[in-house]
């Protein structure tokens, strides 16, 4: 059986390692993709700007290398079973960003929302997954026995 959850967090992890990977060599168009996304509230203005200065980036890239690293970074340490507990609860928050902002079916009609619904439902999968991964922890040890953390 330990064999089976090894495996099968690899093959999960593959989902969000091929995908970050992606916002990170497709850079502009994730940033862009984000940019007609995300507004920041008004009185965020100043430390957004200054951040933009600091970085010499918009904040919609910022957030484009963000997205990818999380995704990356965060697939392939629960792939290596390496702080897979935290990893898999950093993706739930990152998986409910991500529905919220770009799968809102409740804002939209026809076949947009229904397609969008599915994303969305299939999201909602995914954060179950990473729930369990999460409650399974680093996983079994040689003995069998599932461990915390």
């Amino acid at each position: 059986m330990p064999a089976f959850i090894t495996f099968g967090r690899v093959l999960f992890a593959v989902l969000f390692i091929a995908s970050g990977a992606s916002k990170l060599f497709d850079l502009a168009v994730t940033a862009d993709a984000i940019g007609g996304k995300i507004v920041f509230p008004e009185m965020l203005t100043p430390y957004t700007e200054q951040l933009q200065t600091l970085t010499g980036m918009q904040m919609k890239q910022m957030l484009a290398i963000a997205a990818g690293a999380v995704e990356l970074l965060g697939g392939l340490l629960i792939a290596l079973n390496i702080g897979a507990r935290f990893f898999a609860l950093l993706l739930v928050l990152f998986v409910m960003v991500a529905t919220f902002y770009f799968h809102d079916f409740w804002n939209q009609t026809g076949p947009d929302a229904k397609n969008n619904m599915i994303h969305a439902l299939k999201n909602l999968s995914l954060i179950g997954g990473l729930f369990i991964i999460a409650g399974i922890g680093r996983g079994p040890r040689g003995d069998g026995v599932y461990t915390e953390g």
